[in-house]
């Protein structure tokens, strides 16, 4: 699999990453020894990049990567570990509290710390803001991420589901680049392609990195707006086009993606090796500009303006 640079660093990334989000399942030994079948068919195959959270399973996908790590350290080397953290889910420990955003000095350095004891790992590659906090103090964030990249633990920083807007406002105050934004990027949600978000990730050699990359084709979107008319439209266009491309609709969906020139990463979250695997031949279409805008047509019902 080809390695790209994310943003102005040299780490070099698998152009596919690999989520780990439901990689510890329901926690049952079955579904941990997928997810740990998951992740050695991802190595298998080429992903380099490992997407993690400090909420995914609660902690118990990282968990389960590092007690992989901890028995076959010579893969560390060879791999780049991305967690986030900001968003703290309503718990019984302080249940006054409510779900709330968090990007509190205090709280992004035990996020961090708890990352790193699960992960089995000293340092993060790179370190993510996972959701926009309302109450962003961009000083104190700097301070924050000053004091994590002198004391070894993170390498890089990015964000996640940030605006333009936020990006710019972040970067402003920090002397590092901030290398990536992880925003939804599917045929059902396209916001990025028309708020800017990929505008400035080209302008400011940003990586965007898609989540839900498969939203509306393999699985349902987030907040689902697509009508059965909308549906049976853009499954007959992708039809067409995988007969076109001797592939999978999924795999044209992915490689309608990689076409963008800001380069974006999608994530590839199945657990399925085969999957895992499959999601490798949207990198050898050569797909056309021509396909990219008739996917487009289908998804709006009409053709650009």
């Amino acid at each position: 699999m080809k390695n790209y640079s994310l943003g102005k660093s040299n780490l070099q990334s698998s152009r596919l990453i690999y989520g780990c989000m439901r990689i510890a399942g329901d926690q049952s030994v079955n579904d941990i020894a997928k997810g740990k079948l998951a992740v050695h068919s991802a190595i298998d195959a080429g992903y380099n990049h490992f997407d993690h959270a400090d909420i995914y399973g609660g902690g118990a996908s990282e968990q389960l990567f590092g007690e992989l790590l901890k028995r076959s350290p010579h893969l560390r080397e060879k791999m780049i570990i991305t967690s986030k953290a900001s968003i703290r889910p309503k718990n019984n420990e302080n249940p006054y509290a409510p779900t709330r955003y968090d990007f509190s000095k205090q709280y992004i350095l035990s996020s961090v710390e708890g990352s790193l004891k699960r992960l089995h790992t000293e340092q993060l590659d790179l370190f993510l803001l996972h959701r926009p906090d309302y109450l962003f103090d961009i000083h104190e964030v700097t301070e924050t991420f000053k004091q994590l990249k002198a004391s070894g633990k993170v390498a890089h920083f990015g964000v996640s589901n940030f605006k333009p807007s936020q990006v710019a406002m972040l970067q402003s105050a920090l002397d590092l680049p901030l290398l990536v934004n992880q925003v939804e990027i599917n045929i059902h949600n396209i916001d990025a392609l028309n708020d800017g978000t990929l505008d400035q990730c080209q302008q400011d050699k940003l990586s965007p990195i898609a989540w839900c990359p498969l939203g509306g084709v393999a699985y349902a979107a987030w907040g689902n707006t697509f009508s059965a008319k909308d549906e049976q439209r853009i499954a007959g266009e992708l039809t067409l086009q995988a007969q076109k491309y001797n592939c999978e609709a999924w795999q044209v969906i992915l490689a309608w993606l990689l076409k963008h020139p800001a380069d974006i990463f999608p994530i590839i979250g199945s657990t399925t090796p085969e999957r895992i695997v499959a999601a490798k031949v949207a990198l050898e279409l050569n797909y056309s500009r021509e396909d990219w805008y008739r996917l487009l047509e289908a998804r709006n019902g009409q053709s650009v303006p």
